[in-house]
């Protein structure tokens, strides 16, 4: 595993946020953007959802809910691998956010 931190510009609806991660995790922040921005765009072009949050949310939920259901069993676990990826991607965004660079969704 690397321990070198790149900083990646993403572009999520029109808006490009900078993001530190290890460079062995930079095409699949990149994968996960675009994922993202394809789930956000899908939601705001149906012009059911408005206002930037609530698209954000809705994806979120669309995409926690694939990712559960896609477990096989179907018994909605996780597996501690992927478990963990998603936790320290949450601690990056924290940690981003508690350092001024908040996200506006």
């Amino acid at each position: 595993m690397s321990s070198e931190v790149v900083r990646v510009t993403i572009r999520i609806l029109e808006k490009e946020y900078q993001i530190s991660c290890p460079a062995d995790e930079k095409q699949a922040l990149l994968d996960s953007a675009d994922l993202l921005n394809s789930k956000m765009r899908e939601i705001r072009d149906s012009g059911r959802i408005v206002g930037l949050d609530r698209i954000a949310v809705m994806a979120a939920l669309n995409l926690a809910h694939e990712v559960i259901n896609s477990g096989g069993g179907g018994g909605g676990e996780i597996d501690g691998s992927f478990g963990q990826r998603l936790k320290n991607m949450r601690e990056r965004v924290e940690t981003a956010l508690e350092h001024g660079q908040q996200l506006e969704f």
